[in-house]
């Protein structure tokens, strides 16, 4: 900006655009809308320094250092000290402006280095860890990275990526390093930490008094596309404070809640809806040291939320019911559950009396389990919710920064079925809809993306008129709740033009205790879809065993899997039955959203 005047002058009219948004929601009679309290923010360096005002010697982080010490907490002042300092120190190193990626396992450090490059530095761009160095390189091309912040496992990696010199790619900013390495291009993360500080102390104030707008972009994604090149979703500062002010209204997060965090980081699902919203709300968050600690650390840290995907839920689920047919308890826990659901219409909940085993094992004051990423089993959450857990389901998208739509957290608002009411804000509408209604979902709002990186013409073809037009098909009801039926890419077209959603059969497989995971798709020959449904189905080995002995022959797997499938087409027309199935032993190859690769061969494979 000119001047400091015209700067605080363009802040005051972003607080009111953005005042005037939240006042709308206020004035919403919808009842689902309850929670109106929320402040008013304008960008992610605002909802950074205002929380430290409010909740300042709280904590905001609980994590291990080394992995095995009890879980250590950072404050929300200790976080804002050394966000300014790294910040301080990167802009001292002439990466104002410039686009940063950030690499690692979830860890204090990826939180802070996020902070530090949006909150008056440059632009963030989260990198999968999964990806392989080629697809790495591919992304710090096309995102024009000029630093990498990385962990100490992947810092050979990146290392390769720049000294191939194919990248513009100026410095690493390893967290392994205790020391620079200036000739190789190698920055210490601790080094730049104390020279930060240092600097602040002589007055530097590059990176505190740091002027943000926020149409400008705070991150760039590169979506996880399957059947494509990586688009990289710019997301404004704009963006992303709407969407955290905007879902929060329809679920309670209060100060003091302790979410404790599976996904990784460079996912848009966690990074705002995890960690920008604990930031946001005054909450906490415990980082899970990895998939085989869920259990051990969610029973030391005690959280209250979790948000996860499906497949992580139905791990639950499925654990807990073999546990109880082991020792005999399933029939009594069934029917507990029954009648804890019946005494509660009559407003008396026995679930806590019960249920205190099996939430003991989630740490014992989970409240709230939110899911998202792909349909999940009403069976799965219903019995959770019969235990005392609040248990919703929420629609996102990458390009709507991510949340557009999410159950109400009052048991009377939840529609399993549905993938979420519509977030006040937000505008939903169904395009090209067929004999049964269901056409393409399209949403128009503050969250909506700025647009594809250096591609205007996919932004012009997802944006038209302001609709993100999202290539899900649905439909959306009386009450503004939205349901998805399948992905447009995914739709089976079937010869006389019917239409099958491969999301829909899998549901249904995947509701059976002997499927762990099943992908439906169509068989071609000579390139042309025949019109036959074939699932690839991966058996659940463990509740296979506990049905048909350890020595099962395959003979005996076979019949099993054709009896469910029998079970799924009883009651289908022609067109949707599943007319034969491959069993599959080895895991699916997935994406880092734990989603089934569709569109690779050997997922189509025993």
């Amino acid at each position: 900006m000119e001047n400091k005047k015209e700067y605080l002058e363009r802040k005051a009219l972003e607080f009111k655009e953005m005042d005037e948004m939240m006042g709308k929601v206020r004035n919403d009679n919808n009842h689902r809308i309850r929670y109106k309290w929320r402040r008013t923010v304008t960008d992610i360096k605002d909802v950074l320094v205002s929380s430290v005002e409010l909740y300042g010697e709280r904590p905001f982080l609980l994590y291990k250092p080394s992995g095995v010490e009890p879980f250590t907490p950072i404050t929300y002042s200790e976080l804002l000290r050394d966000v300014n300092s790294l910040g301080t120190a990167m802009i001292s190193y002439g990466l104002k402006g410039k686009h940063i990626g950030v690499i690692g396992q979830n860890a204090y450090e990826w939180y802070e280095s996020y902070l530090a490059i949006t909150a008056g530095t440059g632009v963030a761009i989260p990198l999968d860890k999964e990806l392989s160095e080629g697809e790495l390189k591919q992304l710090a091309i096309m995102g024009d990275i000029d630093a990498i912040i990385t962990m100490p496992k992947y810092y050979d990696k990146i290392k390769n990526i720049k000294d191939s010199g194919d990248t513009q790619i100026e410095y690493i900013i390893d967290v392994g390093h205790e020391e620079h390495e200036i000739g190789e291009g190698t920055l210490s993360w601790h080094k730049l930490m104390e020279e930060g500080s240092n600097l602040i102390l002589e007055g530097d104030s590059s990176f505190i008094d740091a002027e943000i707008i926020n149409t400008d972009v705070a991150e760039i994604l590169f979506t996880s596309g399957t059947t494509a090149v990586a688009k990289g979703v710019m997301l404004t500062h704009k963006n992303l404070v709407s969407n955290i002010m905007l879902a929060q209204t329809v679920l309670r997060v209060d100060v003091g809640d302790l979410f404790f965090s599976i996904l990784p980081l460079h996912h848009s699902y966690e990074n705002t809806c995890t960690y920008l919203e604990a930031l946001y709300c005054g909450a906490s968050i415990a980082i899970c040291r990895g998939l085989k600690y869920i259990v051990k650390d969610m029973q030391e840290a005690k959280p209250t939320m979790l948000l996860s995907v499906p497949l992580v839920y139905e791990k639950f689920y499925n654990q807990i019911m073999k546990t109880a047919r082991n020792e005999g308890k399933e029939k009594i826990l069934l029917k507990m559950m029954k009648v804890n659901n019946l005494t509660k219409k009559i407003g008396v909940d026995l679930s806590k009396k019960f249920a205190k085993q099996i939430t003991d094992t989630f740490g014992g004051r989970i409240r709230t389990f939110i899911g998202g990423g792909a349909a999940i089993s009403e069976d799965v959450f219903n019995f959770f919710a019969g235990l005392g857990i609040i248990s919703v389901q929420g629609y996102g998208l990458t390009e709507t920064s991510p949340m557009v739509a999410l159950n109400p957290d009052v048991k009377k608002d939840i529609k399993l079925k549905a993938a979420g009411f519509v977030i006040p804000g937000i505008e939903c509408k169904i395009i090209n809809k067929d004999e049964d209604g269901i056409g393409e979902i399209c949403f128009r709002g503050p969250n909506v993306m700025k647009g594809y990186y250096k591609d205007p013409e996919n932004t012009a073809k997802t944006i038209i008129d302001g609709w993100l037009h999202t290539g899900d098909l649905g439909y959306l009801d009386e009450d503004n709740y939205v349901y998805i039926t399948g992905r447009s890419k995914n739709v089976i077209i079937t010869a006389n033009g019917k239409n099958i959603f491969p999301e829909e059969l899998e549901g249904y497989l995947k509701s059976s205790n002997y499927i762990e995971e099943a992908m439906v798709w169509a068989e071609a020959k000579d390139g042309v879809n025949s019109g036959e449904i074939v699932a690839t189905i991966k058996p659940s080995e463990e509740d296979v065993i506990e049905r048909l002995g350890a020595d099962y022959s395959e003979e005996k797997l076979s019949d099993l899997i054709q009896g469910i499938v029998d079970d799924v087409n009883k009651d289908k027309p022609l067109f949707k039955k599943i007319h034969r199935f491959i069993i599959r032993k080895r895991d699916f190859e997935v994406s880092s959203s734990m989603k089934v690769k569709r569109f690779i061969d050997d997922n189509r494979e025993a």
